[in-house]
């Protein structure tokens, strides 16, 4: 049996080394066979080079660079793609998902009862307070649209080989990993971490890129923000018709008074609301367009080694139950 672990970079020669010192002498303990997928998402420091020659001395590293910074998504689709392992482990580069916990992963799944091992966050780490208050205002407003309760969830997964088989038939291009993977069901269980400080190196997530994810989630897997255009209008046509009705009654009364500043306010107020209901269906109208051209979500420029399983069982059959002692 083989598992894949994936594992995407951006600009981290200096913890490329760190996180391999640590997770290496991790994987060589398993009872299965593993192979290690680095993904280069467009890097412009050393990271590729290190890469290079850590494949070169170890056969089960295998490398992939895109051909500019495509981001995070992508490079987990990448890596999907090209896992040929009975299961496939997906953890961040930065060693904020601790290595230790991957012999459980393994063991669990190996017992036939999961087909989703998945950590989640006990803590958040030394996350500054804004990104804290994004996450909690982000999961808060996609368990309200979605359904989906993802507060504290995190991209450290094990994914058995059928759910990374349907994870390939999905054909959107603008990919949200920690929703569709809730989305794709299957017999999951949770294990609780803590997020461990970086090594080296300093976050590539600013604060502009986490919001623009955060929106393609919420749209990615609601229209319920559309529909928060027919309640803004029905809201507005019923202010509209309470103050026209007050209006006409002070006129016929003879009480009528100049309305300037009313005029003034409502011209504002529907002006304003139009711009949001725009803007909201423009965010929909840009993900259709996003789709149809139909464009690669990722374009690989160097490839390093094209490992194939050395077990006698195909990757893509599905696995018995495995005693992991």
């Amino acid at each position: 049996m083989l598992i894949s672990i994936l594992i995407p970079f951006y600009n981290e020669e200096k913890q490329l080394p760190i996180t391999l010192r640590a997770i290496i002498p991790i994987l060589s303990q398993l009872p299965v066979d593993y192979e290690l997928i680095l993904i280069d998402d467009g890097s412009s420091d050393g990271t590729w080079e290190l890469m290079t020659a850590a494949s070169q001395a170890n056969s089960r590293i295998r490398g992939l660079r895109f051909s500019r910074n495509f981001g995070k998504e992508a490079a987990i689709c990448a890596g999907l793609s090209h896992a040929s392992g009975d299961a496939v482990i997906l953890m961040d580069g930065d060693l904020q998902h601790p290595p230790e916990a991957i012999p459980d992963m393994v063991r669990d799944w190996m017992t036939g009862e999961y087909d989703v091992i998945e950590g989640i966050k006990s803590t958040r780490g030394k996350e500054s307070l804004v990104s804290r208050l994004n996450a909690k205002v982000f999961y808060g407003l996609f368990l309200r649209f979605s359904g989906y309760d993802l507060r504290n969830a995190s991209d450290f997964k094990l994914l058995d080989r059928q759910v990374v088989d349907e994870w390939r038939r999905l054909g959107e291009h603008d990919t949200f990993f920690r929703g569709l993977s809730a989305w794709l069901g299957f017999r999951r269980k949770t294990f609780s971490f803590e997020v461990a400080a970086r090594a080296a190196g300093t976050s590539k997530w600013p604060l502009l890129r986490l919001i623009r994810l955060s929106v393609n989630a919420i749209t990615g897997f609601s229209t319920a923000p559309l529909q928060f255009i027919t309640f803004l209008g029905v809201i507005l046509l019923t202010g509209s018709l309470a103050i026209g009705a007050q209006t006409l009654v002070n006129w016929f009364s003879g009480h009528a008074a100049s309305g300037f500043t009313t005029v003034i306010l409502l011209q504002l107020l529907i002006g304003g609301s139009l711009m949001v209901s725009l803007g909201l269906i423009g965010i929909y109208i840009a993900r259709i367009f996003t789709e149809v051209k139909g464009r690669p979500r990722y374009i690989i420029a160097k490839e390093i080694h094209d490992r194939q399983p050395e077990s006698g069982q195909p990757a893509n059959q599905p696995r018995a139950p495995v005693d992991p002692d």
